[in-house]
């Protein structure tokens, strides 16, 4: 009954916070000047009769609250509003490209934790020694460098050694190829794309898991277990680690929100194709539906992030589910 109840609470409050985000970015868009058809009034070719004819076509001349509603029940049909530059459907278009989204921004969570958490422990064990102080020193340095400007640099590095595609997601000609082959030329395009997001994160793992781990050190339940002779190893994954996760846990759901940030602006530097470059053709298109879908598919991802941080916090802490 318990389980039930809080995840109905959280249900509740992720419908509550996608309405309100759908409806604000709705209203942003439209109190922005011009639209999609706005540009076509620069060519002489086209008259002013054919451009309303379009602006009444496609709804745009209508109040903003019944497009509103017209975009909420295409939703719920599936399409997902209608794109002018690429007329189509947006749910295709977001379908492709929150998949590349996905992927890069899985692997490179993977590679960030699977980095850091090893990394935090370790330094935590060392604190106080010139190990962990070089830890510190690495991360401040990592931290002050912009995002942006590290992925240039990762750029450049493909574009001067050769040993790294400069951009894509697969090379030209490998479309026919066998699985395999294709696989393998898609996870070359992603190598640079995903270690590199993954770097932008890595600084504040380290710092919160060597902080939550060195905390734990000098307690007096780990000293006791020192003091009976537990190996080392075994008193940080027995011990110490169980007792840091909920911080941890928390962290994962605020590390995505920075991977997502992070990924729309690794794809457009790298030229992956995920949501990132729809995003900016899109405002730059002036094609509000899709603008909206990026934005709310976002928001989605961000949200299932942090309702599966709630969710092992549940599971792993027996005072939440009593509460």
């Amino acid at each position: 009954m318990a389980t039930m109840k809080f995840f109905r609470r959280r249900l509740l409050h992720a419908a509550v916070l996608l309405v309100a985000i759908s409806f604000f970015t709705f209203l942003l868009l439209e109190l922005a000047p011009g639209d999609f058809f706005e540009a076509m009034r620069l060519n002489p070719q086209i008259s002013e009769q054919t451009i309303s004819g379009l602006r009444s076509e496609y709804g745009m001349d209508r109040p903003f609250l019944i497009r509103y509603e017209r975009w909420v029940r295409s939703i719920f049909n599936g399409g997902w509003g209608f794109s002018f530059a690429y007329n189509s459907p947006v749910a295709p278009l977001l379908r492709v490209r929150a998949r590349n989204t996905l992927l890069l921004t899985s692997l490179s969570g993977f590679l960030a934790w699977g980095i850091a958490v090893p990394w935090g422990v370790w330094s935590a064990m060392k604190r106080g020694r010139w190990s962990d102080r070089i830890t510190g020193i690495a991360t401040s340095s990592l931290l002050a460098v912009p995002d942006l400007l590290l992925f240039l640099l990762f750029l450049l590095l493909a574009v001067r050694t050769g040993w790294f595609p400069a951009g894509g997601m697969i090379s030209p000609g490998m479309e026919g190829m066998r699985l395999w082959t294709k696989t393998k030329d898609i996870a070359y395009h992603l190598a640079l794309p995903s270690v590199a997001l993954a770097i932008t994160t890595l600084p504040v793992l380290v710092r919160h898991v060597r902080s939550a781990i060195a905390d734990l050190l000098e307690a007096p339940f780990l000293r006791a277990a020192r003091g009976h002779g537990v190996p080392p190893l075994r008193l940080i994954l027995h011990y110490a680690l169980p007792v840091a996760a909920n911080p941890l846990i928390s962290l994962f759901g605020l590390s995505v929100a920075t991977m997502l940030s992070g990924s729309l602006l690794v794809e457009v530097v790298f030229g992956w194709p995920g949501l990132g470059p729809l995003l900016v053709e899109s405002m730059l298109a002036r094609d509000v539906y899709v603008v909206v879908g990026v934005v709310m598919l976002s928001a989605v991802f961000l949200i299932l992030g942090n309702l599966l941080a709630d969710v092992l916090l549940f599971w792993n802490d027996h005072r939440i589910r009593t509460e």
